[in-house]
């Protein structure tokens, strides 16, 4: 996932090119070539202009160290707190409006409206980190990141940090412990997640079954389910992360017509979750597993 030429240095280039581990430095030299294929970028030199338009990218940056060289962040990078929020838009990008910050390296999560050919053609690299698919694609992502940055050693311990954390806190539950279902809920039209998503990844790591995987005709990853597919389902556990946004309370979800008989609502097991947080694959990943190991192991305790 992490490709590395580096200048001057044929040998080095090589192993990279033909899918080599990133050196084992914690420094990077410049320049470097970070991706393969048609998403490879070369940057020149160690950025210190960087304009993040994602708002996972720039949770990213800022914890591998490299947040005092990001000069400008997308309209929603709302953390951390010092992050520089600006009106820019990750989903309509005004090349214009970017390159008046002089970037020499801009990040984001698409290439919508030729934003890497616009900016190409005023030679700043841009680096697109889609969004991931699995907690592998998130460390790689923050590799990719400390390659770009010159931050090679912070990024390869938040990852190995970010590894152990997930690993330890997962291991609190039980191998034997009984199947715990739940529903994610994204809006109050039932959307939902299957397991087969990033965020259902995490739900699995915390020892959850998804009941969207077995939901018939579901299409795709992020399915629209039934409220009678729900109640039948009856899940153990309900998460929604459109209460913020979306206006739901768990009163609301209580007062579906027969949500009030579903076990999870009986047993005061309706959570609402930051939408943020569930939705970005950046370092809070690991505060997210927390959170959901810490309801699975509270449904194993004796309810009354």
């Amino acid at each position: 996932m992490v490709l590395v030429a580096c200048g001057g240095d044929d040998e080095a280039s090589d192993d990279a090119g033909a899918g080599g581990e990133t050196p084992a430095a914690d420094e990077a030299s410049f320049p470097v070539t970070v991706g393969e294929g048609e998403t490879a970028v070369e940057i020149p030199a160690e950025p210190d202009r960087i304009v993040s338009l994602s708002p996972t990218a720039t949770e990213m940056l800022f914890a591998i160290d490299a947040g005092d060289a990001v000069v400008a962040a997308d309209e929603y990078s709302d953390y951390p707190e010092d992050a520089p929020t600006t009106d820019l838009s990750g989903f309509e990008p005004n090349v214009e409006a970017i390159v008046g910050y002089d970037p020499d390296l801009v990040v984001a999560s698409a290439d919508p409206g030729d934003l890497v050919a616009g900016l190409s053609e005023l030679e700043v690299p841009t680096l697109i980190l889609p969004p991931a698919r699995s907690l592998e694609d998130t460390y790689a992502q923050i590799e990719q990141l400390g390659v770009a940055t010159g931050n090679v050693g912070p990024a390869a311990e938040l990852v190995a940090g970010m590894r152990s954390d997930i690993e330890e806190i997962t291991a609190e539950v039980p191998d034997d412990a009984e199947e715990a279902t739940y529903f994610h809920e994204l809006d109050a039209n039932l959307y939902t997640v299957t397991g087969s998503t990033f965020v259902g990844e995490l739900y699995t790591l915390a020892g959850m079954t998804n009941i969207a995987d077995d939901a018939p005709g579901s299409g795709g990853d992020y399915p629209q389910l039934s409220p009678e597919f729900i109640v039948s389902a009856d899940p153990d556990m309900i998460f929604f992360a459109d209460g913020a946004e979306g206006g739901v309370t768990v009163q609301d979800i209580a007062s579906r017509p027969g949500w009030d008989a579903l076990t999870a609502v009986q047993q005061d097991r309706v959570f609402e979750v930051d939408s943020d947080i569930a939705s970005r694959w950046g370092p809070r990943v690991v505060d997210y597993v927390r959170f959901l190991v810490d309801q699975r192991v509270a449904l194993l305790e004796p309810v009354g």
